[in-house]
């Protein structure tokens, strides 16, 4: 029998007590994402079957506030809702993701410091079951892309890259940078899909997460209204909104890996049962699973830092912190997973290859080792982080 010690690796009553919807949904869309997922993968082809049963069953506003009409999920279960996603299909996960924090954000600043511009959005999310975009690091904290003043608002060109779900979107959430003169601002706002400014490419070719859809946008002398701006900050620097962004979307994100962690974890115990146990095999696996729960252990710190409320650059660094964390012992997962499982997990049928490739793109997501290691020095030694992306 498949072990499912991995679903609760230490007792957790706050997981235990949550309403059972959300997390009892992905739970029946699991089995079908997982038998869909190596077609996906074999064929670069996008998860849109999976896409519209997120948006039959609900889950694709399960972030919204129960009072403006969606799910009430708050982080711990939206958490849960990825992880077992990330169990049976890598790529619908990550793609949902994307979606997801992109919601969640705005429902956290709705719910806790009473930010009414973002409601509209949000019942909107519910009602048509509307699907938001990011563009991944191109609008990090430096921005991407050309915004222009004009009368009445701005024209955007832009190309923003790793757009997941970018076939299923209908609201890209971007910026683009305004140039006056030494300061550089990026003014931050949704863009419509459906505008003929906005285009789709087809360049998603990849060694993991194939199934993401995670093609680039162009945006070409697109108008923005004034009153579409949701906010602007200074390019380069840490905003306060970034703050929450990055605290939020992180621990949503890697919730996704824990998953595809724990799924190579079961396939690769499940292959060293049917050998016979020795030394090498028997230690390879303790170290398996002491691997996946450094990542398990980083991730309910994250989840932690969230559920405390104090989004500042000390939040940024736990959670940052916890997503390298999550990301080192992930891909240590995936290396020992294909170790223990033998020259079986070379196969595409096995399904660990897939676990492995699609781990990797845990590296890529900001802050990377590098700027993350620069900025908790810089919290440690009580240096300024305001640059430090």
């Amino acid at each position: 029998m498949k072990s499912q010690a991995h679903l609760q690796p230490v007792p957790d009553q706050a997981v235990a007590s949550m309403p059972l919807d959300v997390i009892t949904t992905a739970q029946e869309l699991a089995p079908i994402f997982a038998k869909r997922a190596a077609d996906y993968d074999a064929n670069d082809r996008f998860v849109a079957e999976n896409y519209q049963l997120l948006k039959e069953t609900g889950l694709v506003s399960a972030a919204v506030p129960r009072e403006l009409g969606g799910g009430g999920a708050e982080i711990r279960e939206l958490s849960a809702m990825l992880r077992i996603l990330g169990q049976a299909c890598g790529s619908t996960a990550l793609a949902f993701a994307m979606h997801t924090h992109q919601v969640a954000i705005p429902a956290w600043r709705w719910r806790h410091q009473n930010v009414a511009a973002v409601e509209p959005l949000l019942k909107r999310v519910a009602a048509d079951k509307i699907v938001l975009l990011s563009s991944g690091g191109s609008d990090w904290i430096g921005g991407s892309g050309k915004a222009e003043k004009v009368e009445g608002g701005y024209r955007v060109s832009a190309r923003k890259v790793f757009t997941s779900g970018a076939e299923a979107g209908n609201v890209l959430m971007t910026g683009a940078i305004v140039s006056d003169g030494d300061v550089d601002t990026v003014i931050h706002f949704g863009a419509p899909m459906s505008a003929a400014e906005v285009k789709v490419m087809d360049n998603w070719r990849v060694l993991g997460m194939r199934g993401t859809g995670s093609n680039d946008v162009a945006i070409e002398n697109l108008f923005v209204p004034d009153a579409s701006v949701s906010f602007s900050r200074r390019a380069g620097q840490w905003h306060p909104v970034f703050q929450t962004i990055a605290t939020i979307g992180f621990t949503l994100v890697y919730s996704v890996y824990v998953g595809v962690a724990e799924k190579a974890r079961d396939l690769a115990i499940e292959a060293a049962r049917k050998r016979p146990a020795n030394a090498s095999v028997t230690g390879l696996a303790g170290r398996l699973d002491t691997a996946l729960r450094g990542a398990q252990y980083a991730h309910r710190a994250m989840i932690a830092v969230v559920e405390k409320g104090e989004m500042s650059a000390e939040s940024v660094n736990e959670v940052m912190i916890g997503r390298t964390l999550v990301a080192r012992h992930g891909l240590e997962v995936v290396e020992l997973a294909m170790e223990l499982a033998g020259g079986g997990a070379f196969f595409r049928a096995n399904g660990i290859e897939r676990c492995f490739r699609d781990m990797q793109a845990a590296r890529f997501h900001p802050l990377q080792s590098g700027p993350q290691a620069q900025y908790a020095g810089a919290i440690a030694l009580g240096l300024p982080t305001a640059e430090v992306f």
